[in-house]
């Protein structure tokens, strides 16, 4: 599937002049491609993992072993969408660093959210595509979504949203 601009004209939803290199909690969401319901499924109200859901999970657990800089919070893997908060400690390989902030839509910024985020859905898509034999197949959506977490009081809300999830499944889904 090739790129064509006139289909694909994103914008970014990153905050303008936001250092997403800098320290802080983010929310993050990522949706499987057209939605699909590829890495698992509810039953009795918890999340049972497919072998694509198991391999989102070790890419995720990967992330803070290859990224000393990032550390894990919560995060939940569902059939067709996975959510997380992480957290950037605020430097990067052990220097302090700023992004530009003149940073473009697209435009890799070595130790940032979006860099992140980009090399995580990479790997599992590799990985996916070798178990299922579809190389190039598309696994996420395009993009993702993030939120900059403020302040305790939404990291608990954050938190809370994402371990009950799952409950929630048949309800959104009937």
């Amino acid at each position: 599937m090739s790129y064509d601009p006139e289909k694909h004209d994103r914008q970014s939803v990153r905050l303008p002049g936001y250092d997403y290199a800098g320290p802080g909690a983010y929310f993050i969401t990522v949706n499987t491609y057209l939605r699909r319901h590829i890495f698992g499924c509810i039953l009795k109200g918890k999340v049972d993992l497919s072998d694509f859901g198991e391999v989102v999970e070790e890419e995720w657990r990967r992330t803070a072993q290859l990224r000393p800089y990032v550390r894990l919070d919560i995060y939940l893997i569902m059939p067709d969408h996975f959510h997380a908060i992480l957290w950037f400690l605020g430097s990067c390989g052990g220097t302090a660093r700023r992004a530009p902030t003149e940073e473009r839509f697209g435009r890799p910024v070595a130790g940032s959210l979006p860099t992140l985020m980009r090399s995580f859905k990479s790997a599992c898509t590799r990985r996916i595509n070798l178990i299922r034999f579809t190389p190039g197949a598309l696994v996420w959506q395009p993009g993702y979504y993030d939120r900059v977490v403020r302040n305790e009081g939404e990291l608990l809300r954050l938190r809370k949203y994402i371990r009950d999830n799952p409950s929630r499944w048949r309800e959104i889904h009937s």
